[in-house]
């Protein structure tokens, strides 16, 4: 899977890159880490939900970093999702907002199958990082991730409200919803 996404921040620049690069702070806005924990300078072990209950867990490195600029990592050797990635800080067009871009490459388990189990449960990667990116606006203009009365729990909220794919009306819910 080869990811892109941006969003734009109402914060600045260096308070947007201190709070992503300490690396604790990312499972309050990524819905599928559970714990990011820092093991040294450049290292650290990351934790992740999976379909079906699962967990992944993997060592990542940090590469790159340069301060209010980019920070730049990839999965240690063996790790259950080989992945790197890029998060790139730049001054909006307004001087005061930040623009956060994020390129994140990662193999899915088991390819193809892996792909398909994982849409199937309602985890369509694209969607999950853009959703991840709002979250993220949510805790830095706002100082929490919005949760509906429907949702209170968050990341708890899955398993009580789980998604289905989308299907047509059947014949009698038509009817129901047309008035006739």
């Amino acid at each position: 899977m080869d990811l892109t996404a941006t969003t734009t921040v109402r914060r600045p620049l260096p308070e947007v890159y201190a709070f992503w690069r300490l690396l604790e702070n990312l499972p309050t806005f990524m819905e599928h880490l559970e714990e990011v924990r820092t093991t040294g300078e450049t290292t650290s072990t990351w934790v992740a939900s999976a379909p079906g209950d699962g967990t992944v867990e993997w060592e990542a490195v940090v590469i790159a970093d340069v301060p209010d600029e980019r920070i730049a990592w990839r999965s240690a050797e063996g790790a259950d999702v080989p992945n790197q990635g890029t998060v790139s800080f730049v001054l909006a067009p307004d001087g005061v907002s930040t623009e956060v871009h994020v390129h994140l490459v990662y193999d899915i388990p088991a390819g193809k199958l892996g792909k398909a189990v994982a849409k199937y449960f309602g985890e369509e990667p694209h969607q999950q990082l853009d959703d991840d990116l709002r979250r993220l606006k949510q805790v830095l203009e706002a100082g929490e991730v919005v949760r509906s009365d429907g949702a209170p729990w968050g990341k708890r909220a899955r398993k009580e409200f789980p998604q289905r794919p989308a299907q047509p009306l059947t014949a009698e819910e038509r009817q129901e919803v047309l008035g006739v």
